[in-house]
């Protein structure tokens, strides 16, 4: 053990002053003046932002010391940890000659603290490592998954989960996620729908900012988690849904909607982006010049840096769009990419690149400086290690889990209320719990959680079966049957890096022995509670589907149960949506739990049995089955519009219309809308009208109301679409409560890209507003925008 480390990660004055006693001349002047304004206190944080202009200031200065090597390493981020057949650990020699500028993938709080004394302490210029990892709900406290947060329509909710997984990561020693993922994504067969917040860019530029402001507060500073916008761009629009394959998107829809979420992130100040694995428009996203400086800096003014998805720089060969690693290299440099996420092109060519005059130096500066500028806002040259001492303790806070289990609540989405089944009486006492989610406990807080992710969680997740016998004491009768295990036909990629491996089916005598059992408990049963979905191995990146059946089996034990003459509710455990239109039609309730969270399994039975009035949103169409992919509620009218008198379908056998359309929910409360006027029905082109509402709780149950404002431009330079949301409120109403909602109408709500003048702006014509609870509201008026 070095003597001036105490081994628990808190840097004494010696550790922290050490590192610069071996600089010498300007440079020591340089860092000794950084020192004494870049820091209140060496044992304090710094949590104020430092001006622009003195990190600036520093970054040059570290630059004029660097060697071409040196900066190649801070372009250059390494696996903390070795992954057979996948990646090799970085290694100690490459980090103290300055030839790494980031670890990812490592969790374990005494390594990432030794790695940083290897950077601080052994290489020339003693620059820290950024540390990143996917913290993309929670750390060890998970918190519902975005899709699902997202569907509380209260952006809060995003932003208060974030906060507390920014301060347990900062604890652990992770100083970076790569999140949030703002993906717009309208074809629920693609994985990665679960890490997003839906098809809409009104709500999802909304939960980009809450995210980007619970990760990195109002800006960097030295107590934010730096926040990475993924993926840049159209990864979400993959062909088929199939993860990974190509995406054609018309410039007019990523300016209309797939860009809109990232540029509301980058205007919340993200301190960093990353660049899709996929072609865009036959043209990778990691070498893609247009996607990463035309737009992102020219237009943006973007000033943070991009890190590459894992491995992208390097499979630029394998796209056939790079000749061989350096022309990778060349390219994703030169279109303006910064770091290189494990592939260890950038480290191996660069330095060949600019010896060449291919790169000249003022390049590699420009793509090195935002990465230092990052270092400095965050105040690791100055406190670059974590107290071990302390990570358990923040780790374990119950204020975390209290908070889980609200938020998780808030997220939950009732789908069918048939005859007020729900909310449950607590005086049951015979329950048939059924179904393979029934009593799973980690499947609760979905997939790619941090702990989890390497076989270390330290959390202690509530499955459905333990809140319910939580909720009603030990006086109840809980009979749980789970069924079969489900089961991926191919393995997936948190599989592989677990190295679990895929179990033999279930027989058909197994099977119908589980249906059986199942059948007989419900007919024992006052009341059957059906948990099904799917696994968190089914959602998420490389786990896209052709259909969106219920799994396996449960489909035919659901229609089985409910054959028993009990009263059946569903309970939705899932990453996207599935096909339930049998289930819609025969299951008197249907509540959409998501994965929800480490507290998931108490929250479902706060719901369940009223303690909770649900008031989610849907953030998707829900599909009545997978052929009708990609389903959105914004698309355009066409010469056959849907709300024709004579239109059917577009289709000769389903109706072409989602089963729940987007923005659907129920309550235990039910809510009217009226009195929709605007303070002015003639605006210019530069002005703001305000649309006013009244929403009031017409039931005798105080519940939350969710008011959704969405408008049609009716003519214009290009076709619009039949509607678009513009406006949303979550509000609290008692019995009776009614309130008053205004919201605005100006250039950001009603300003669009036209293809046909390749610009931005309002445009002068008829509008149709709507208010109400989904995206179907009938409340309607109209106003006129005028030329100024």
């Amino acid at each position: 053990m070095r003597p001036d480390y105490a081994g628990n990660g808190a840097p004494n004055r010696a550790t922290t002053i050490k590192p610069y006693k071996y600089l010498r001349g300007a440079f020591v002047y340089a860092l000794a003046t950084i020192s004494i304004l870049g820091a209140t206190h060496l044992g304090r944080a710094q949590s104020s932002p430092l001006a622009d202009g003195e990190v600036r200031r520093r970054a040059d200065a570290l630059l004029q010391q660097m060697t071409v090597d040196e900066k190649a390493g801070q372009l250059n981020q390494s696996s903390g940890v070795g992954m057979e057949g996948f990646i090799k650990k970085t290694s100690d020699a490459d980090i103290q000659h300055g030839l790494v500028g980031s670890v990812l993938w490592l969790i374990d709080v005494k390594e990432i603290n030794r790695m940083q004394h290897v950077a601080v302490e052994q290489s020339r210029l003693h620059i820290p490592l950024l540390v990143g990892f996917d913290v993309i709900h929670g750390y060890r406290t998970t918190f519902p998954v975005p899709l699902a947060m997202a569907s509380s329509w209260d952006p809060k909710v995003e932003e208060e989960a974030q906060r507390v997984a920014a301060e347990d990561a900062r604890a652990a020693g992770i100083n970076w996620t790569f999140a949030p993922m703002v993906d717009i994504a309208r074809d629920a067969r693609w994985g990665r729908i679960v890490e997003g917040a839906g098809e809409d860019p009104y709500l999802g530029s909304a939960m980009a900012r809450a995210q980007v402001r619970g990760f990195q507060g109002d800006s960097v500073t030295a107590a934010s988690l730096l926040a990475c916008v993924k993926h840049f761009a159209g990864y979400g629009a993959a062909e088929g849904g199939r993860d990974y394959d190509s995406s054609y998107i018309p410039e007019v829809l990523l300016r209309n909607v797939y860009f809109e979420p990232f540029h509301a992130a980058v205007k919340q100040g993200a301190g960093s982006l990353m660049s899709a694995y996929m072609d865009l428009n036959d043209v990778p996203a990691a070498g893609n010049r247009w996607l990463l400086h035309d737009v992102l800096r020219d237009e943006w003014g973007f000033q943070g840096f991009v890190v590459s998805d894992a491995i992208a720089v390097g499979n630029l060969v394998t796209h056939g769009f790079a000749r061989d690693r350096e022309d990778a290299a060349y390219r994703a440099v030169t279109a303006g990419l910064n770091m290189d996420m494990a592939s260890h092109t950038l480290i191996e060519n660069v330095p060949k690149l600019v010896a060449a005059g291919k790169v000249t130096q003022s390049q590699l500066d420009d793509s090195v400086r935002p990465i230092l500028e990052a270092k400095i806002r965050m105040g690791l040259f100055e406190h670059p290690y974590v107290d071990e001492s302390k990570t358990d303790s923040v780790l374990n806070r119950q204020s975390s889990l209290d908070l889980e289990r609200k938020l998780a609540a808030r997220s939950m989405v009732l789908l069918r209320n048939q005859n007020q089944t729900l909310p449950l009486a607590k005086s049951i006492r015979k329950l048939a719990l059924i179904g393979p989610l029934a009593d799973a406990a980690p499947e609760m807080e979905g997939g790619w959680t941090v702990e989890g992710l390497f076989g270390q969680s330290q959390s202690h997740p509530v499955s459905v079966a333990d809140g319910i016998r939580n909720k009603l004491g030990p006086g109840a009768q809980i009979e749980v049957v789970s069924g079969p295990a489900l089961q991926r036909k191919y393995s997936g990629i948190i599989d592989q890096i677990q190295g679990k491996k895929p179990q033999p089916a279930p027989t058909p005598d197994e099977i119908q022995r589980w249906r059986e059992k199942a059948v007989t408990a419900a007919r024992s049963a006052d009341m059957v509670i059906a948990v099904m979905g799917e696994t968190p191995n089914m959602n998420g990146e490389a786990a896209s589907r052709a259909t969106l059946d219920l799994p396996g089996d449960q489909e035919q034990t659901l229609e089985a149960i409910a054959a028993a003459g009990k009263p059946v509710v569903l309970v939705l455990v899932t990453g996207r949506p599935l096909d339930v239109v049998w289930a819609s039609e025969h299951v008197p309730a249907i509540l959409q739990a998501w994965y929800p969270g480490t507290e998931g399994g108490n929250a479902v039975a706060d719901v369940l049995f009223g303690d909770v009035n649900p008031g989610g949103k849907l953030p998707v169409s829900w599909p009545r089955a997978a052929g009708q992919e990609p389903i959105y509620y914004n698309h355009n009218l066409t010469h056959d519009p849907e709300d024709a008198p004579h239109f059917t379908s577009r289709y000769w056998d389903l109706s072409s219309k989602p089963l729940f359309p987007f923005g659907y929910g129920l309550s235990y409360s039910s809510f009217k809308f009226s009195n929709l006027r605007l303070n002015k029905s003639r605006l210019s082109t530069g002005d703001t009208a305000e649309v006013t509402v009244d929403v009031t709780n017409s039931s005798q149950t105080a519940g939350d109301a969710v008011a959704q404002i969405y408008i049609h431009q009716q003519s214009g330079s290009a076709s619009r679409p039949v509607r678009q949301l513009k406006g949303f409120r979550r509000v609290a109403l008692g019995p009776g409560e009614t309130q008053t909602l205004t919201f605005p109408l100006g250039p950001d709500e009603l300003s669009f890209w036209s293809p046909q003048t390749k610009t931005r702006g309002v445009e002068p014509g008829r509008f149709d507003v709507w208010a109400g609870e989904d995206s179907t509201a009938s409340l309607h008026a109209e106003f006129e925008v005028t030329a100024n």
